[in-house]
């Protein structure tokens, strides 16, 4: 597969993975703000620390809901919000339509349009639950059309890679964030307002009704360890991240328990720290530290990705964003 093909069908899966978590991220900040009394109302601030780009707010002015939440959603000139990172995925896949599925492309293309007409409507942050809950399935539509239509091959597993990194590294940052945001004094632990901050954290990540089935209490520490370490649940780190080695291992043909490529043992040295953590260990050393060497391992993993298969090393501005710099004649082997 030349790498071209592979570059932009990893970065459409990436980008529609995207703008599906900060949907999910605006989303669980509005039902909180909705649901909470306004003392404990979360701050919008934290949602643009969520996803790692609050240097670029910062130039937009005063930190409001609606402006966050516009900023996170329809801004064109921010290159990670839902409306630009659904053009970015068209524009990738644009240019391998021979290669996926025509559904895989029908399916975008609607999901791009939809977005790109509601940005042309007036924005009512209070009435954008319906708006977000759309963006999601879509997302998920997405990624069962990609399964159901696109052989096994090569293009099936960087699509597959690609998604599972950028998911990885959003539930790592909505659980980072939201942790430190919903923790409780000590008198409202257990009370109603405490219930429904996790809880919202949870439906963040569509994880609710899972949670319930391992914990019936819900506590930071179960919350992280059902987001971090659980593997069997779709959307948390261990499980993305030990599906993507998978993924990667079919794309080079090594056996899994080898590596020839940088990648290969960056994405096995992170595994191998997820399957041997224990949640009370991660909270004795820090559930902030412990996220921020894992954001840090995955963009590792990105980085070699991308050198390895794609021709060209990445900007590390931004953390995650494409560089629109590849060359169309080498091989991803």
């Amino acid at each position: 597969m030349l790498s071209r093909v592979a570059d932009a069908i990893y970065w459409a899966s990436r980008y529609v993975e995207r703008a599906e978590n900060v949907a999910r991220f605006v989303e669980v900040n509005l039902n909180l703000m909705l649901e909470t009394p306004i003392v404990r109302r979360p701050s919008w601030q934290s949602l643009v620390m969520t996803t790692g780009d609050h240097e670029y707010f910062q130039k937009r002015g005063d930190v409001t809901s609606d402006a966050v939440a516009w900023f996170l959603t329809f801004d064109p000139t921010y290159p990670n919000s839902i409306l630009s990172s659904l053009a970015q995925a068209r524009d990738n896949a644009r240019t391998v339509r021979e290669i996926i599925s025509r559904e895989m492309w029908q399916e975008l293309n609607e999901f791009y349009l939809m977005v790109k007409r509601q940005s042309r409507e007036p924005f009512r942050l209070g009435e954008m639950g319906d708006f977000f809950r759309r963006v999601k399935l879509s997302g998920i539509h997405y990624e069962g059309v990609t399964n159901a239509t696109l052989s096994r091959g090569e293009a099936w597993s960087f699509a597959r890679l690609g998604r599972l990194l950028e998911r990885a590294d959003k539930t790592s940052r909505i659980l980072d964030v939201k942790y430190y945001i919903l923790l409780s004094s000590p008198s409202e632990v257990g009370t109603t307002i405490d219930q429904v901050g996790w809880s919202a954290l949870l439906n963040s990540a569509s994880a609710l009704q899972m949670y319930r089935q391992h914990h019936h209490v819900t506590s930071p520490a179960n919350v992280a360890r059902f987001l971090l370490l659980n593997r069997q649940f779709p959307r948390s780190i261990s499980y993305c991240v030990s599906e993507a080695q998978l993924s990667l291992h079919a794309i080079t043909g090594t056996p899994l328990k080898a590596c020839e490529h940088k990648a290969e043992r960056l994405i096995g040295r992170l595994q191998a720290n997820l399957t041997y953590a224990s949640i009370e260990d991660v909270m004795a050393h820090g559930l902030h530290e412990y996220i921020d060497g894992l954001q840090c391992s995955l963009n590792d993993v990105g980085e070699a990705i991308q050198a390895s298969f794609f021709g060209y090393a990445p900007a590390r501005a931004g953390g995650t964003t494409q560089t629109q710099v590849s060359s169309a004649s080498s091989s991803a082997e």
